[in-house]
């Protein structure tokens, strides 16, 4: 599988593509008012005609950024072989002009334009340094992504949406003090594209020291799922989360069984689960354990596929690896 669609909203709000150059419906002259949307800028991620940095200035000229709340970042040109750091570096430059920006995503591009395991990223921490106010970030993307340990006082949601997470990355993220974070959703992917953390790179997110206020947690599309939820079964973090997201990745049995036979489960409003290889028992056994305690429970498997070689060796994938 692949990102089909970009974001329909973010930060709460409609996403509306700022127009291109050579626009000229009513739909480019008509434009919302600029608190009202979250702005999507982009241009073609092949043989672009204009560069991204050219799209944002004239963004800059047509609205009054004073009041924008939210930008989408779309394709950058050449997104498969150009990192985003002339892009990161324009959004840095123009920080003074964005006073009201508290929603920022990087990288709202899908499949056919660029494979998330294609995309080039580089160093997202100078936008959480040079917008202290914001309070959502996302970014789409794992070859070359760099993510040093940061300390952001007012950031509540962080997602981080790759086919294969870098290590380095993961620990930067789980190094990173967050006090005021309700919500983190990582796509740790698999190890074909990069994505080559292990369950101790995740220890900090089980104690969620650095996490206090932290409700939601996503730890997913990874091939690590069983050893996840193993680690989760005992995890400090878990008896104050609402919402526990492990889904799109490889769930066997094993790691299903180990999360029930763990810490209760009963407080949390949703267990998402969608996408994995449980049989018919062990799912039943999740919904007959967590529904009558009100647990809205996903155990969905999806478009999860299992593939056998002829010596017995069975594969199975992740839901966005590609």
């Amino acid at each position: 599988m692949t990102v089909h669609s970009h974001l329909k909203e973010f930060y709460g709000l409609p996403a509306f593509t700022f127009p291109g150059a050579d626009d000229k419906s009513p739909r480019a002259t008509s434009l919302p008012a600029p608190e009202a949307v979250a702005w999507r800028i982009a241009v073609d991620a092949y043989e672009s005609e204009e560069q991204w940095e050219d799209a944002f200035a004239r963004f800059l000229a047509a609205v009054d950024t004073q009041q924008v709340r939210a930008l989408i970042i779309g394709a950058w040109s050449d997104v498969y072989d150009t990192s985003p750091d002339s892009v990161i570096a324009a959004l840095v430059a123009a920080r003074d002009r964005l006073p009201a920006l508290r929603g920022l995503f990087l990288a709202d591009i899908v499949g056919e334009e660029c494979e998330i395991s294609w995309i080039v990223q580089g160093d997202v921490s100078p936008l959480l340094g040079a917008f202290p106010a914001l309070e959502e970030f996302g970014v789409r993307g794992g070859n070359q992504l760099v993510f040093p340990a940061v300390r952001h006082e007012q950031l509540r949601t962080l997602t981080v949406e790759t086919g294969g997470m870098p290590v380095e990355a993961v620990r930067g993220i789980a190094g990173s003090d967050l006090p005021a974070l309700l919500t983190l959703d990582l796509w740790l992917g698999t190890s074909e594209y990069g994505g080559d953390a292990d369950v101790a790179d995740l220890e900090p997110f089980f104690a969620g020291t650095r996490l206090p206020g932290l409700i939601r947690l996503g730890l997913r599309n990874s091939e690590i799922q069983d050893g996840i939820c193993t680690a989760l079964a005992s995890a400090p973090v878990v008896a104050r989360l609402q919402y526990l997201d492990l889904s799109m990745g490889v769930l066997t049995d094993d790691g299903a069984t180990a999360l029930l036979s763990g810490q209760p489960l009963t407080h949390l409003k949703t267990l998402d689960l969608h996408h994995n290889y449980l049989s018919t028992a062990v799912r039943t056994r999740l919904l007959e354990t967590l529904e009558p305690a009100g647990v809205l429970v996903d155990v969905d498997q999806d478009d999860a596929e299992s593939e056998e070689e002829e010596d017995g060796t069975v594969w199975r994938f992740v839901a966005v690896g590609e």
